[in-house]
């Protein structure tokens, strides 16, 4: 069997996987199943009020599962992504409730660069809701080895892509007049902004 079938096995089954991206790597679960997500949370640690970001394999992907981002938002969205971006755009139909945290009307969307075997099984489940494979607050991952220990052995599949560059995603907040740098990350915020200014135009 090969690893992207491991992974899109474990993900069926509401097992979570780690997965690399094109910044860190990721603990990933389907996030079309409430349930599932819940058994990400817990394993991490995360707090419910806590947002996650909902990741796809590409950006028609991800307007299929958002399409209120079919208008406005779309050449933004298409500029940036894929990219080591996570965008926070406006929910109103509050889509995947449960990965909004405390603010249901937004949620968190990435399109990373990802590795053939991982982009298969995103591609498989539609959407995964995905987060730093860290304990809350720790370093992010750079590689598998960096995993906590708990993690990794609670994972139904992983896929090792060697080091990666260790800097998590910049988390841009489109939902308001002006783009909003929350985190600065793979992408200095200076740039990201300029970027997402000229996506907006």
């Amino acid at each position: 069997m090969g690893a992207g079938q491991r992974l899109i096995d474990a993900l069926q089954a509401g097992r979570p996987v780690l997965l690399p991206t094109d910044t860190v790597y990721g603990l990933a679960a389907a996030a079309a199943r409430p349930d599932h997500v819940r058994t990400l949370y817990e394993l991490k640690g995360r707090a419910e009020s806590q947002p996650t970001a909902l990741l796809t394999a590409d950006v028609d992907s991800l307007l299929d599962c958002l399409p209120e981002l079919r208008g406005p938002l779309e050449q933004a969205v298409r500029a940036l992504l894929p990219g080591p971006y996570t965008l926070v755009v406006p929910n109103p139909a509050e889509r995947f409730r449960w990965l909004a945290g405390a603010r249901p009307g937004a949620i968190g969307v990435r399109v990373p660069a990802l590795p053939g075997p991982a982009r298969l099984a995103v591609e498989a489940v539609v959407c995964v809701a995905a987060t730093s494979a860290n304990e809350p607050g720790g370093p992010s991952p750079r590689t598998l080895a960096d995993v906590p220990g708990r993690i990794r052995a609670a994972c139904g599949a992983e896929l090792d892509a060697g080091p990666l560059p260790g800097t998590p995603s910049t988390v841009l907040d489109l939902t308001g007049p002006e783009p909003v740098v929350l985190r600065d990350g793979a992408v200095p915020a200076g740039e990201a902004l300029a970027l997402a200014r000229d996506a907006l135009k």
